[in-house]
């Protein structure tokens, strides 16, 4: 009887490559590109751009960069939500201009980071071939297991039998899930070795004492006093030589695993869980392994071309952009001078009812797909029909209770809200949702007014909101001198008519 296979899925691989390899590829979850600009950057980012006619979808052009309105688009969400979700202040309408103009102050800022030579940082520098490491690893392992991992339903059927005893609501997809990690972990174990065998990979022994004395000395011997008892990343980068750094702890064609390697692997493993034994060449070389995995998935990866795919360069420049931005901006910052006591009381005294308790809303909510739903369930709801009904029947969100909402979630939103009364129906009004804006109707079930806080309760989150202000204008004045510096088009004629609050643009997902 011919039995039906089931291809391995992404999660199953991203779950392997979590469970085999993250120690040595790095941590840090991947960045959410900022941008899409090209892939190839000017190298002082300001020579002239040649004439070109506007490519449609483009609002907007500096350097190489190019905004487009779908760009536009996701940042409107930034700015329309409110920044606090204690201290909120009268909603302030948004226009799709003033967010082109931020974002092109925010290309300017990066062209500039660049221009500046912020990529030269070592902690940004550090954290962007942690990057590259764990992207180029993570394709290797996942088309690897794509390819060669496949699961039938006999397999399934025998572990739901196996896991029925401690699991009863167990899953197919579940048990599927446990299948896959059960046999790909093995796989890549064996992949592992023969990647180790096809980089002729030779481990240099005669240097794991010399690193395990390195280690030693960084422990228990800190240069400069610390309040934790384990090794720090800034150790690594002070307070080892440049020749230490260098110790070769084992080769393969086309590359070396160095000390610094193996002690930025140490630093990226929580402190309870580091080798207790690394004060011995046999604990230096089981943690080199962790190294070396991740150093053999690159090499494939590389052997691949997967470094020269233009999708991997543009992730990569996004990142570098946005790690710039941030840096950019931090820099600018820095020095901005905190208010003092009274500057933070007589903020606090202008606008007392930003820092009161409340107002709450507590409503339970039918979320639509489009307009014409939520028109469809308004009218069943005027028509008598019960509410849990209707919810059941239109909402996107059908299990969710009835919770109090407030000014600073809602937002420009607040206001249909707060003028309903006590059981009575609104809507079809708009609302956030998940990642985007979508039309509700709501039931208003009760009405929590404001009540004020004394100053002392709030001193703290008033002096963030001045000091926020504060760094906001800052950033406001530089990004308009920079865009002042740097020559950009603007495409108004594309951007006429866009309303920001169009649940239209944001196509509804469920959260």
């Amino acid at each position: 009887m011919f039995e039906r296979k089931r291809i391995v899925s992404a999660s199953l691989a991203s779950l392997i490559l979590a469970g085999v390899v993250v120690a040595g590829l790095g941590t840090s979850s991947p960045e959410k590109p900022a941008s899409s600009p090209a892939p190839a950057a000017k190298p002082d980012g300001n020579a002239p751009a040649a004439e070109v006619k506007p490519v449609p979808g483009v609002v907007a052009k500096i350097g190489d960069y190019e905004i487009t309105q779908d760009d536009l688009v996701r940042r409107f969400l930034v700015e329309i939500r409110p920044r606090s979700e204690e201290y909120t202040g009268p909603w302030k309408p948004v226009s799709p201009e003033a967010v082109l103009l931020t974002l092109v102050a925010e290309k300017a800022m990066m062209m500039e980071g660049r221009k500046n030579g912020a990529l030269d940082d070592p902690i940004l520098l550090a954290f962007i071939e942690r990057q590259k490491r764990q992207r180029l690893g993570a394709q290797v392992v996942t088309d690897h297991i794509r390819r060669n991992l496949t699961v039938t339903d006999a397999e399934i059927d025998q572990m739901m039998k196996e896991m029925m005893k401690d699991r009863p609501n167990i899953t197919r997809e579940q048990a599927s899930m446990l299948v896959q990690r059960a046999k790909g972990m093995p796989m890549l174990e064996q992949f592992y070795k023969q990647l180790l065998a096809k980089f002729h990979y030779k481990p240099m022994t005669e240097n794991f004492a010399k690193a395990s004395e390195i280690h030693d000395r960084l422990l228990l011997y800190p240069a400069k006093p610390r309040n934790e008892s384990w090794i720090l990343n800034s150790q690594v980068r002070d307070d080892v030589t440049k020749e230490e750094k260098a110790l070769v702890l084992g080769t393969y064609d086309g590359g070396q695993i160095a000390l610094k390697d193996w002690l930025e692997t140490l630093c990226e493993i929580v402190p309870p869980g580091r080798p207790k034994d690394l004060n011995t060449p046999e604990g230096v070389e089981r943690l080199l392994d962790r190294t070396l995995r991740a150093a053999m998935f690159v090499a494939e990866a590389k052997a691949r071309g997967y470094d020269k795919e233009p999708q991997y360069l543009r992730e990569i420049r996004d990142l570098e952009d946005e790690q710039i931005l941030y840096k950019v901006q931090a820099d600018k910052t820095k020095d901005l001078p905190e208010p003092n006591e009274a500057e933070v009381s007589a903020y606090f005294e202008k606008n007392k009812e930003w820092f009161a308790n409340g107002p709450l809303v507590k409503a339970d909510q039918i979320w639509c797909q489009d307009l014409a739903t939520a028109r469809k369930a308004k009218e069943e709801l005027d028509g008598g029909k019960d509410f849990r009904l209707v919810k059941e029947a239109y909402s996107l969100e059908k299990n969710v209770q009835a919770y109090d909402t407030y000014r600073g979630g809602e937002g420009p939103f607040w206001d249909d809200l707060w003028k309903a009364e006590p059981n009575q129906v609104v809507g079809p009004v708009k609302g956030f949702y998940g990642e985007g804006i979508v039309w509700r109707v709501v039931k208003v079930l009760a009405k929590t007014p404001a009540k004020e806080r004394p100053f002392a309760e709030v001193r703290d989150g008033a002096k963030w909101t001045v000091l926020s202000e504060r760094r906001r204008a800052l950033l406001d004045s530089y990004g308009k001198e920079l865009r002042d510096k740097y020559k950009h088009e603007l495409y108004a004629d594309r951007i006429q008519g866009l309303d920001p609050l169009d649940a239209a643009l944001y196509p509804p997902r469920r959260r």
